[in-house]
């Protein structure tokens, strides 16, 4: 079976969870944040969650756990804390709650990346998963990242991914 028909039957649409950890940025200045909700609803998506919380490994369990438990979300879009600083702790968090990984996700986005910013690529901890049942990809803070992540990798094949957590 070719990927075009495999793809048939994925669902359209979803109820997506906007996390965007940072320490500096409100919902207000979320730049990265609003646009991935204004990206997810022009492609059809339902934002069920949206929040800001600090760089703290309990504080964005607590987030995620939320947009999962809470508000029923199917795929979860994390932005920021994915560096390779002390206080960037994103992936130290989450990476434990996945069931499964997604370890082709970093490896694209890096590829691509590469494209974009040369060597500086080589410091991307992105990373995705599956975690009860939801697909959730954590990505680099800047719109650029986000904007490469969300266009290039996770709209194109959000739908194909969900199909196969909900059959398989």
């Amino acid at each position: 079976m070719g990927v075009k028909e495999h793809k048939k039957g994925a669902p359209k649409s979803c109820k997506i969870a906007v996390v965007t950890v940072s320490s500096s940025r409100l919902l207000k200045n979320d730049d990265s944040g609003n646009w991935i909700k204004k990206r997810s609803e022009k492609e059809g998506h339902r934002v069920v969650f949206h929040q800001v919380v600090p760089d703290d490994k309990r504080r964005i369990v607590a987030a995620v756990s939320e947009a999962l438990d809470v508000s029923g979300a199917q795929a979860i879009l994390v932005t920021g804390g994915t560096g390779i600083s002390k206080q960037d702790v994103t992936i130290e968090a989450i990476s434990p709650l996945f069931n499964k990984e997604l370890t082709a996700f970093g490896a694209l986005f890096t590829a691509l990346g590469f494209e974009k910013i040369d060597s500086a690529a080589i410091m991307s901890r992105a990373t995705a998963g599956i975690v009860k049942g939801a697909v959730v990809f954590c990505m680099p803070g800047s719109l650029k990242a986000c904007k490469l992540a969300c266009t290039q990798l996770i709209f194109p094949e959000l739908g194909h991914i969900l199909k196969h957590i909900v059959t398989g």
